[in-house]
């Protein structure tokens, strides 16, 4: 079958690699699950543009270039147990399957989740769960977590994320005000945390117990 979207695909990887994404193995995932199958029909044209989709309720698919720095940055392998919060359109949780042994995604709004579900079991990847809940206080049955993942921005760490990190576990959550945000490399050693700024990014807010409690407050 022809791909329609190969040459924007392969645009979009000389994009990231220009941005600084040096991984391989991030790259031939992000080649591997074809981001146009994931987001509206109305912005498929868009899908290939290092830039942030809507995908309905408010929501948008992350600049891939700033998904994969996250990838980077964890240091991601085959063996790791990763926690996402924020499954959205499940676009970012496919190429985090491509990458690691599991991955538990916890998503707020149900039809976002089972929208991503449905794609998910299309490609036939098995190795994902998918709860509809409160990312904030993550998702402790399946605790620790080699690598957390947060693709919306909080007023601040939630407590809960840090004590789901495995030893030597780490975490990138967006942190700051609902407009502009620091995304923040949390490592724990023991029960000693430690975070550094990575970049400023720009993310939806982190609604939950432990993030901001409303759309507008």
């Amino acid at each position: 079958m022809t791909d329609r979207y190969e040459g924007q695909r392969r645009a979009l990887i000389g994009t990231m690699q220009q941005r600084g994404i040096r991984d391989l193995n991030v790259l031939r995932a992000f080649d591997l699950i074809h981001r146009h199958e994931f987001v509206p029909e109305a912005v498929r044209h868009h899908a290939y543009q290092d830039a942030p989709v809507p995908i309905g309720f408010g929501q948008t698919a992350s600049q891939p270039s700033l998904q994969a720095l996250y990838m980077q940055v964890l240091d991601l392998r085959k063996t790791h147990k990763v926690l996402e919060v924020g499954t959205g359109c499940g676009f970012q949780t496919a190429v985090l399957a491509q990458l690691v042994d599991r991955v538990y995604s916890v998503e707020r709004i149900r039809e976002l989740a089972t929208r991503a579900r449905e794609k998910l079991d299309d490609l036939r990847i098995s190795n994902v769960a998918i709860l509809v809940g409160d990312g904030t206080i993550g998702w402790s049955r399946y605790a620790p977590y080699d690598a957390i993942l947060v693709a919306a921005g909080g007023p601040e760490v939630p407590a809960p994320l840090k004590e789901q990190l495995a030893e030597g576990g780490r975490m990138l959550i967006p942190v700051g005000g609902r407009t502009t945000q620091q995304l923040m490399l949390v490592e724990r050693q023991g029960n000693t945390f430690t975070q550094r700024e990575v970049t400023e990014c720009t993310f939806v807010p982190l609604l939950g117990r432990f993030g901001w409690t409303s759309e507008a407050s």
